[in-house]
């Protein structure tokens, strides 16, 4: 990242894009919109994790840190490739109007009409061979060869001697499943054929494609199965705490996320090997890599595990700088949000990496609040929201009326300090106000979430924390929603706060 440009772009995950298939996928879905951020003269495209997801559909609660999702393999490059027919991509073309992604669907139907297009792949290919032999994801497609035997079931539920892991047994279920074994690898060859081509035509359009990295990992996954020493997990392969965030005046039971702790002082031995290899693993596929709930790596709140709310737990101290202090140089985003104190603020200036400033936070009548653009510095990247936070007319159509003056009072202030034309007549004019706003903030880096450059509200929420819904995760855009409107807009604001 060269911190003298001033960037800008835009947040929408793949699954979100527009497709008849009834999610987003890697083909003409997201080659479009590479062309749409390009008509609006954005350089960054932020996407979340690309991991598969699992139960709850969160792409934070993977089977797997490597797998990809295979729900993101487009059906068309199939066809094309003769291993999908016409009419099986027929069948399959009916979703195009459908407001979320139906993952039950998916789950249902999706997996099955891959296995027909591997059954048509011709797997003596050398190129696939020489992926098979290599054995990247081999640790993936051995774990979801093991889950569709037990009808997905999370490992802990599985019976013996499949419920501990053993190279034996591992063995024998490659030899033993190795058509289902090698579908899974199939899965990921093809996902990164696909993946190359979108990656070439980001490049070509000058478009920084930026990713996410989770902070943990799931229980029911292939690293806490195979590898159970890296976690504080008892004999049994139960977790003795797990991860969450202390209760607060958003949430006052705390947030309970269930992942299990890492055992730091194991990982320090070797220079924290696994968690340098996630990194430079996830950076072969981004040009810039935000990783999430980064406080953690100072300290983390950890929950006795069995409790039903975060009540009750401590921080324990992080790895800290010795886990980045050979990454100086990486391209990474500290998501910076949350319970902060001043072990936090002193890792991210040792690292140098840029944090996250967000505008739904900042406009509380606070004039110390720290995310105020006026009070920004340069090495930060500006939202109006992430991921986990209403979209802003949302936002803003929910606040009472006291708050919304304030809201106002306090965005026309910041408007006067860096010299912007105020406008707050409607909800759609503090919206707009505040998007170009960070447009004209100083950091290095403004990206805004499709649904705010629509001015979506409630509906268009990609995530509510902690809460298990089907509304979660499934927002999708339309064909109509990458208009003209949308592309002058965004100009106006780039040009307004001079960024490329």
């Amino acid at each position: 990242m060269d911190r003298d440009e001033r960037l800008s772009g835009i947040l929408l995950h793949l699954t979100c894009l527009p497709s008849p298939y009834g999610i987003g996928s890697l083909g003409r879905p997201a080659h479009d919109f590479v062309e749409y951020l390009s008509r609006c003269g954005s350089r960054i495209w932020q996407i979340l994790p690309l991991c598969v997801t699992s139960y709850g559909d969160s792409p934070y609660q993977s089977p797997s840190a490597k797998g990809l999702n295979y729900y993101l393999i487009d059906l068309d490059v199939l066809r094309k490739k003769g291993l999908l027919s016409d009419e099986e991509c027929r069948k399959e073309a009916r979703y195009e109007a459908d407001t979320r992604v139906d993952y039950g669907r998916l789950f249902d139907t999706r997996i099955p009409l891959l296995k027909k297009a591997f059954s048509r792949f011709d797997s003596h290919e050398e190129s696939f061979l020489r992926f098979v032999r290599k054995g990247e994801y081999h640790d993936f497609a051995f774990f979801m060869t093991l889950k569709e035997m037990h009808a997905f079931r999370p490992w802990h539920e599985w019976e013996k001697p499949f419920d501990r892991y053993s190279s034996k047994m591992e063995k024998e279920i490659v030899e033993k499943e190795k058509e289902r074994y090698l579908f899974y690898l199939w899965t990921q060859y093809e996902f990164l054929s696909q993946f190359s081509l979108l990656k070439a035509h980001c490049r070509e359009k000058g478009i920084l494609l930026m990713g996410d990295m989770p902070l943990y990992l799931s229980r029911d996954s292939v690293e806490c199965y195979k590898y159970p020493e890296l976690f504080r997990l008892d004999e049994r392969g139960v977790p003795t705490v797990v991860a969450g965030c202390p209760p607060d005046y958003f949430s006052p039971k705390g947030q309970l996320w269930g992942n299990p702790i890492y055992d730091w002082d194991r990982m320090e031995k070797d220079g924290y090997r696994f968690f340098v290899d996630r990194i430079n693993y996830s950076l072969r596929f981004f040009d810039i890599l935000r990783i999430d709930h980064f406080r953690g790596f100072s300290a983390y709140y950890e929950i006795p595990f069995g409790r039903e709310d975060a009540v009750i737990g401590r921080w324990v101290k992080g790895p800290g700088f010795a886990l980045f202090k050979d990454l100086l140089s990486y391209p990474i985003v500290a998501e910076d949000l949350g319970q902060l104190d001043e072990d936090v603020y002193s890792l991210l200036r040792k690292t140098g990496y840029p944090g996250m400033k967000v505008l739904e936070f900042a406009f509380d009548g606070n004039a110390e609040n720290d995310h105020l653009p006026s009070l920004s510095d340069k090495n930060s990247f500006t939202y109006t929201g992430t991921h986990d936070n209403m979209p802003l007319f949302g936002y803003l159509s929910g606040l009472s009326e006291s708050a919304r003056e304030v809201y106002a009072r306090s965005l026309e202030k910041e408007c006067e300090k860096m010299g912007l034309c105020y406008c707050g007549k409607t909800l759609s004019d503090l919206a707009k106000t505040t998007i170009r706003l960070a447009y004209a903030s100083p950091s290095m880096a403004c990206v805004i979430p499709m649904q705010d450059i629509l001015l979506l509200g409630e509906e268009s929420r990609m995530n509510t924390p902690s809460l298990l819904s089907t509304r979660n995760w499934s927002y999708r855009a339309k064909k109509t929603d990458f208009n003209s409107e949308g592309v002058d807009f965004v100009k106006a604001c780039r040009k307004e706060g001079r960024r490329k």
